[in-house]
C-alpha cells in the first residue's frame, strides 16, 4: 500500500539539530572498505609529523654545536646534521606525497559509490516525489553534497589530523625539554583559540546556511525559467524572469555580504590570539637566554616550532568552518538517502511470468491528495492479446490508469492484476519490463535520435532500431536530415516538433516489444494524414499483445475489442464501437461532435 511519507528531501538542520555523528557514521562504511588503504596514509601521517617536527630539533643541535665546538669539530659534525636536516626535510615531502597518492582512491570511490546511491535512489523515489521537487535546488545539493565528501576527508586528513599530531608532539618536547610555562603557553593559546573558532563559527553556520538556501534557491529559479524557454517568449516576459531572479540574486548578496562581515570578525579575533601567544612565548625564550638556561639554538627551536604551529593554526578556523560546512551538506544528501520510497517493493515479491499478460483494474479506488478523489470503483479487463480502448473528457482520469499499472503510485482501494497477480507482489522492475508506452507528453534526451530511440532497449542492433523508426512513419524524415540518426534532438527535444517526437516515442516502445502496450494519447501530435498512415502500423505493433489505448480521438479507437467510457473517474459505458453508438449515450455525443469537427475542416481545408 501507499507508504506516507515525506516526498521531499528535509530541510538544512539548525545549530541544535545537526547529526554530524550520525553523518561520520553513515560516511564511515564507504571509508572502511579500503582501511589497508587508510592505514598506510595514518601511518605516513605520523611518519611525515615525525620528520617535520625532527628538523627543528636537529636544526637546534647544528647552531649549539656550530657555537662550542672546535674548528677540526666545526668541519665535520655539521656535515653530518646537515645530511640529517636534508633527510628529514624530504622524508616530511615524501611521506605527505605517499599519503595522498594512495588516499585518493578512496576519496574518489567514496565520492562515486555514495553519488551512485543517491542517483539510484533519486530515480526509486515516487512520481509525486519528481513532481515536488526543484531540479535546481537539487542538482545543488547533490552537487555540494559529493563535493563536500573530499572536502571532509581532505581537511581531516590532510589538514587536522596531522595538526593535531604535531600539537602533541611539540608539547610533549616542551615539556621534556624546557620548563612548563612554554608547553602551558602553547596549551592556553590554542585553547583560547579553538574555544574562539568554534563559538563564532557555530554562529556564523546559520549565516552561512542561509546563504546557500538562498543560492539554491536563485539556481533553481535560473534553471526553471530556462526550461520553460518558449513558455517565458510566448509571454513576452523575460524582464519579469530577471526581476525575479535578481531578486533572488539580492537576498543572496546580502546574505553573503552578513557571511562576509562575520568572516572578518573571526579571523580578527584568531590573528590576535596567535599574537599573543607568539609575543608570550618568546618572551619567555629571550629571558631564558639571558638567563643563560637557553642557549642561541633552543630560541631558534622554540621559534622554529612556533612557526610550524603557526601556519596550520592560521587557517584552523578556515578548516573548521569548511568541515562544518562539509558535514551539513553531506547531511543533506544523505537526507535524501532517508527519503522514503512511496512505493516499494514487497518481501519476497515475484517476477512476471513469460509470455502474454492480461490486464485487470477490479474496484480501483485511486486519489493523489485525500480530499480528491480521482478514481471511483473502476472495474476494467484486458484479456491477454486484446485491445481495450479507454476514453473520455480532459481529467476523467484516462492517465491515471496508466501510472496506476506503472506502479508510480499504489492503488488506495481494490486492487490491480497483471499476469493473475497482484502488482504489489511483482518486483517494480519486472513489471515495468513488461509495459511498453507512448505517453501524451513524450519529453525526450539531449542526444541523437538513434540514442533516444534505442532507449527502448539498449542494445538494440542498427537494423532493430531502423525497423523500429520505419514502423513509426519515421525513418524517412530521419534519413533526410544532414546527421541522419545521430541528428541530436536538444533539450527534452526541442528541436522537434511534436509529432516527430511522439513518432520517436513510439518507435521507442515497439523497439521495446513487451507484451503489455499502452498508447496514452498515442497520435494526440500528429496531423490526420500521418495520424492516418501511423493506426495500421499502431493497430499490427498491438496485434498479440495486451494494449490498453488511452484516446481523445474516437477515430483511433474504432477497431478496439472493448471501449470503455470514463467519466470523473467512472466507467459509464462499455462496449464495441458500433454498440456504443446505437445505445445513443455519452460515446455518441462524443462522436458526433468531433465527426461535425471534421466536417468543418475538411471544409475549411
Amino acid at each position: 500500500m501507499m507508504r506516507r511519507g515525506s516526498s521531499l528531501p528535509p530541510p538544512p538542520p539548525s545549530g541544535a539539530e545537526r547529526h554530524d555523528l550520525e553523518t561520520l557514521k553513515a560516511l564511515l562504511p564507504y571509508l572502511w572498505r579500503y582501511r589497508w588503504r587508510v592505514g598506510f596514509a595514518l601511518a605516513c601521517l605520523l611518519s611525515a609529523k615525525f620528520a617535520n617536527v625532527g628538523v627543528p630539533l636537529v636544526f637546534k643541535k647544528l647552531i649549539d654545536d656550530l657555537s662550542l665546538t672546535g674548528e677540526q669539530a666545526l668541519m665535520m659534525v655539521p656535515a653530518s646534521l646537515l645530511v640529517a636536516y636534508g633527510v628529514l626535510r624530504f622524508s616530511t615531502s615524501l611521506f605527505t606525497e605517499l599519503r595522498e597518492a594512495v588516499f585518493a582512491r578512496v576519496t574518489q570511490e567514496a565520492v562515486r559509490r555514495i553519488s551512485l546511491e543517491v542517483f539510484r535512489h533519486l530515480h526509486s523515489l515516487s512520481l509525486r516525489f519528481h513532481l515536488e521537487r526543484q531540479t535546481g535546488g537539487l542538482t545543488r545539493d547533490i552537487e555540494r553534497g559529493t563535493r563536500s565528501i573530499g572536502s571532509l576527508i581532505s581537511y581531516t586528513l590532510y589538514s587536522i589530523a596531522p595538526t593535531l599530531v604535531e600539537i602533541a608532539l611539540v608539547v610533549g618536547i616542551l615539556l621534556k625539554k624546557y620548563e612548563p610555562s612554554f608547553a602551558l603557553i602553547t596549551i592556553a593559546t590554542l585553547t583560547l583559540y579553538i574555544t574562539f573558532t568554534i563559538t563564532v563559527t557555530n554562529w556564523r553556520t546559520a549565516l552561512r546556511r542561509e546563504a546557500n538556501e538562498l543560492d539554491s534557491a536563485a539556481n533553481a529559479r535560473a534553471i526553471d525559467s530556462l526550461i520553460n524557454y518558449e513558455t517565458v517568449k510566448y509571454f513576452n516576459n523575460e524582464d519579469f524572469e530577471a526581476q525575479r531572479y535578481d531578486k533572488h540574486l539580492r537576498t543572496w548578496i546580502a546574505a553573503q555580504i552578513r557571511n562576509q562581515y562575520s568572516l572578518s570578525a573571526l579571523n580578527l579575533g584568531q590573528a590576535l590570539i596567535i599574537a599573543c601567544g607568539v609575543t608570550a612565548m618568546m618572551w619567555r625564550a629571550v629571558q631564558g637566554v639571558q638567563g643563560g638556561s637557553m642557549t642561541i639554538g633552543d630560541i631558534v627551536l622554540v621559534n622554529a616550532f612556533l612557526i610550524q604551529l603557526y601556519i596550520p593554526l592560521n587557517f584552523l578556523g578556515v578548516m573548521y568552518r569548511e568541515i562544518r560546512q562539509a558535514l551539513t551538506d553531506i547531511e543533506r544528501m544523505f537526507g535524501l538517502l532517508k527519503t522514503n520510497r512511496e512505493v516499494e517493493d514487497a518481501p519476497g515479491a515475484s517476477e512476471l511470468p513469460k509470455g502474454s499478460l492480461g490486464v485487470r483494474f477490479e474496484n480501483v479506488d485511486f486519489s493523489y491528495e485525500p480530499n480528491r478523489q480521482i478514481l471511483h470503483g473502476v472495474n476494467i479487463s484486458v484479456p491477454a492479446g486484446k485491445t481495450v480502448a479507454i476514453v473520455g473528457h480532459s481529467g476523467s482520469g484516462k492517465s491515471t490508469l496508466a501510472r496506476l499499472l506503472y506502479r508510480f503510485y499504489d492503488v488506495t482501494g481494490g486492487r490491480l492484476v497483471v499476469g493473475n497477480t497482484d502488482v504489489r507482489e511483482l518486483r517494480q522492475h519486472s513489471l515495468r519490463s513488461a509495459i511498453g508506452i507512448v505517453p501524451q507528453d513524450t519529453v525526450l534526451f539531449n542526444d541523437t535520435i538513434r540514442y533516444n530511440i534505442e532507449y527502448g532497449r539498449p542494445g538494440a542492433s542498427t537494423e532493430e532500431v531502423e525497423n523500429a523508426a520505419r514502423a513509426a512513419q519515421l525513418h524517412d524524415f530521419i534519413a533526410r536530415l544532414p546527421d541522419g540518426y545521430e541528428t541530436r534532438v536538444g533539450e527534452r527535444g526541442l528541436k522537434l516538433s511534436g509529432g516527430e517526437k511522439q513518432r520517436v516515442a513510439i518507435a521507442r516502445a515497439l523497439l521495446k516489444n513487451p507484451p503489455i502496450l499502452i498508447f496514452d494519447e498515442a497520435s494526440s501530435a500528429l496531423d490526420s494524414k500521418t495520424e492516418k498512415a501511423i493506426q495500421a502500423q499502431l493497430e499490427a505493433a498491438a496485434k498479440g499483445r495486451t494494449a490498453i489505448v488511452i484516446a481523445h480521438r474516437l477515430s483511433t479507437v474504432m477497431n478496439a475489442d472493448e471501449i470503455l467510457v470514463l467519466d470523473n473517474g467512472r466507467v459509464v459505458e462499455r462496449g464495441q464501437h458500433t454498440t456504443l453508438l446505437a445505445a445513443n449515450g455519452q460515446y455518441a455525443s462524443m462522436w458526433a461532435l468531433q465527426q461535425q469537427e471534421a466536417a468543418k475542416d475538411e471544409t475549411a481545408a
